[in-house]
């Protein structure tokens, strides 16, 4: 068998590794054999080394300094029908990069009814007498089960979420770690995203298995479990608790000492090997484990996007010490000068300008090729003048979060959709017609075979997600906004799912139903804008959200996925799409901010395999419309916020 390449032959630095498994499975009835894609590569591509791949430090809101980094070459093999752990391997992939990515050196798709299988060993350096080891998966799509020494260690069921196992017990020197992999991707009713087998136009390449970090951690027998800071603006204090494993003296409490974010903390939580920063905190306190306390911060300094302050962490429980971060900010809805109703950060009305950001990369696929292509993203916007990131449907590395905390970049957070095949008939064209009409469609029980959200396990595990989705995320300050349902996508009950993420988290927005849909709930009235004209009424409740626009196309030679084009309306220059870019935000978008629009979410970031609208090619090397002039027109709908509250 030809060994498989990370990509063409051209630009490959990476050795080829591994060989493309055989075609043991019987493919899908009316699969069609996908075309090669043109793109396979970013900047970034040609400077990776496989004993290098994602280092980083996975979890920056709480680092330990016990870390064992297990990415890089397993061996793997794709295996039809039989769940049996196999005698024998294809070869080597690179892991956090699904099999289906040209970096991971498969590019092979594994289909419903395929056994994806993972091996490595690992032994741990120095003494782990009187520790835990606990081994984490920043996400494996979509089932899992996992194998140490040929006992099963654990499982997990959810393609975005992080999950840990406390391994002691099963491990050995050295130790035999396996993991076997399912997915389902849009023939059942698990939350996919964009993810489709048959892909073109809005939806995506499917991907599988292992495609986020994978580490181990010694910690304590007695030791911090989590942590959860909510901050309190108004009442200048920041409320803490600290979960831990339990087992210690009652009456045991947690040293705790908070002191201002610096360079070398930064430093550390890139890699936890470095020393802890030689900085005493400004301010000591004691906390009980599983008990929330409020710790004033009388003089605090706020976060924004300007000034992105961070309070740094320090918690001591017996031998255990992890650090931690947070910061101080507000996001609600109140009444501005003018009656109207609109976004505030920090009790002040606040305009965010945003772009939708789907996380893919032709490289990797969901996994970005490294941290600083991370980087790039958000700090590209930032230039622009954005000041928010929609994260579209996808749940992405804690890094990328931690990145918009301490670099000032607000986030809308999707939750994964799922359901069985969405119709498109209905929950696209019709529910644009019914938009445009003003008709309101209700998502109960009798519209859920339209919305692709019929069976009760599905909608379960819908709610298991909100729920880990919110815990996962919660820490993070850039996050304002948690968007339940995107455009009727497996989209029941959106006012009672609003209502449980209140529950879970009182202090951020809900759009409940971004675009099509409205159930009059949430805090925000979300409109998309593509086709017909833009409508809207202020209410005297919810804030008002333009949250999807625009995707204008401009495909490129060299720099796109395929020949196929998909988007809102094509240019073939930069200064046309310049252009219709800026006629745009002159003739609708701008009197519509002056109007109480509070929010703007330009689609997309970049462009996506055929989807072609983005502001970056999907290879990230162009930018299409000129800079100055977008980040001139951002500026411009920010003013507009700023001088209505000044000069009503």
């Amino acid at each position: 068998m030809r060994k498989a390449c990370v990509f063409t032959a051209q630009t490959a630095i990476i050795p080829a590794y591994g060989r493309p498994p055989g075609q043991k499975g019987t493919p899908m009835k009316n699969r069609k054999k996908p075309a090669l894609p043109a793109l396979e590569k970013t900047p970034w591509t040609a400077g990776l080394h496989t004993e290098t791949i994602w280092q980083e430090y996975p979890r920056p809101a709480m680092v330990r300094s016990s870390y064992l980094n297990l990415n890089g070459l397993w061996d793997f093999c794709i295996i039809t029908s039989s769940p049996a752990v196999p005698s024998a391997y294809d070869g080597s992939i690179l892991v956090p990069f699904s099999p289906e990515s040209p970096l991971s050196g498969v590019k092979r798709q594994l289909l419903p009814g395929e056994y994806l299988w993972y091996r490595r060993s690992l032994t741990l350096p120095g003494s782990r007498e009187g520790k835990r080891v606990l081994l984490h998966f920043g996400a494996v799509d979509q089932k899992c089960v996992v194998y140490l020494n040929g006992r099963q260690a654990g499982e997990h069921t959810g393609g975005y979420l992080p999950f840990s196992l406390d391994i002691t017990d099963d491990m050995g020197d050295p130790c035999e770690l396996i993991v076997r992999v399912q997915d389902f991707s849009d023939s059942s009713y698990y939350s996919r995203g964009k993810q489709k087998l048959e892909k073109g136009g809005m939806f995506y390449t499917a991907q599988s298995g292992i495609w986020q970090t994978v580490w181990l951690e010694l910690v304590p027998q007695n030791h911090i479990r989590c942590v959860r800071f909510t901050p309190d603006y108004d009442n200048a204090c920041c409320r803490i608790l600290v979960s831990t494993s339990g087992g210690f003296p009652d009456g045991a409490r947690i040293r705790c000492g908070i002191r201002p974010e610096t360079g070398d903390d930064a430093r550390r939580r890139d890699d936890p090997s470095l020393p802890p920063a030689p900085y005493a905190p400004v301010l000591t306190c004691f906390l009980t484990p599983e008990k929330e306390e409020a710790i004033a911060l009388p003089d605090f300094t706020a976060w924004t996007p300007e000034n992105p302050f961070l309070y740094h962490v320090d918690l001591e429980w017996g031998d255990d010490r992890v650090e931690c971060y947070f910061a101080m900010r507000k996001c609600d809805i109140q009444t501005d000068t003018c009656g109207l109703r609109r976004i505030f950060l920090n009790n002040a009305p606040y305009m965010q300008t945003g772009v939708l950001d789907q996380g893919y990369w032709p490289d990797g696929l969901y996994t970005a090729p490294c941290d600083e292509a991370f980087l790039f993203d958000i700090r590209s916007m930032k230039e622009l003048g954005f000041n928010m990131i929609r994260k579209h449907i996808k749940i992405e590395p804690q890094r990328w979060y931690y990145h918009c905390d301490r670099l000032g970049m607000l986030v809308w957070q999707d939750m994964v959709c799922g359901g069985t095949s969405y119709r498109h008939w209905f929950v696209t064209y019709m529910a644009t017609l019914f938009n445009a009409l003003h008709w309101s469609v209700k998502d109960g029980k009798r519209s859920r075979f339209l919305l692709s959200r019929r069976e009760e396990e599905g909608q379960k595990l819908f709610y298991r997600e909100m729920r880990e989705t919110i815990e996962t995320l919660y820490n993070h300050p850039s996050i304002v906004c948690w968007v339940p349902f995107n455009e009727g996508w497996g989209q029941f009950d959106a006012l009672q799912a609003a209502a449980f993420v209140r529950t879970l988290d009182p202090g951020r927005l809900i759009d409940h139903a971004s675009g099509w849909f409205d159930q009059k709930g949430g805090d925000l009235c979300s409109l998309h804008y593509y086709f017909f004209s833009l409508k809207f009424t202020p209410e005297p409740v919810r804030a008002l959200a333009l949250t999807e626009f625009g995707g204008y196309s401009w495909q490129i030679p060299g720099h796109s996925y395929s020949d196929k084009l998909y988007g809102y309306g094509k240019y073939n220059s930069r200064q046309a799409l310049t252009e219709g870019y800026r006629k745009l935000l002159a003739s609708t978008i701008l009197p519509a901010v002056e109007k109480g629009i509070s929010a703007t979410i330009y689609t997309q970031l970049s462009d996506v395999e055929e989807e072609v609208n983005g502001i970056y090619t999907y290879d990230r090397e162009i930018l299409k419309p000129d800079k100055e002039t977008v980040r001139r027109l951002n500026e411009t709908m920010k003013a507009l916020v700023t001088r209505t509250e000044t000069n009503p």
